[in-house]
């Protein structure tokens, strides 16, 4: 079953397109839309406003949110922790990838489409 629901994960693929406009609780319910895991985003050491917007936060951290108008492509077979880098590289924002019901973390090192299906 193991196989089979890695090559299913090849093929579960998102694409986000993030405005400095859109807010962050639409992002994390897109995210939990199509990966079945929670997206949190940080403010620097404390969760972020939901209904923050990417020029917001920008405002309120010390840390450059860049306000690329580039495509993120998320695949359920990427590695958590790839998928939180590309938040950081493309658009200067921290995040979190949760379990769906947001309270436990998930591993780096498992793929999104495991922590979909709680294998953690």
């Amino acid at each position: 079953m193991g196989l089979l629901n890695n090559i299913k994960d090849h093929f579960n693929n998102a694409e986000f397109k993030v405005a400095p406009n859109k807010k962050l609780k639409t992002i994390s319910d897109e995210f939990l839309k199509n990966f079945g895991c929670a997206l949190v985003f940080y403010k620097g050491a404390q969760i972020a406003d939901g209904d923050m917007t990417l020029a917001a936060l920008d405002k309120r951290t010390t840390k450059d949110v860049k306000k690329a108008n580039a495509e993120l492509k998320i695949k359920g077979s990427m590695k958590v922790g790839e998928a939180e880098k590309l938040f950081d590289q493309n658009f200067g924002v921290t995040v979190q990838i949760k379990d769906k019901t947001g309270k436990k973390l998930v591993p780096n090192e498992i793929t999104i489409g495991q922590a979909a299906r709680g294998e953690f």
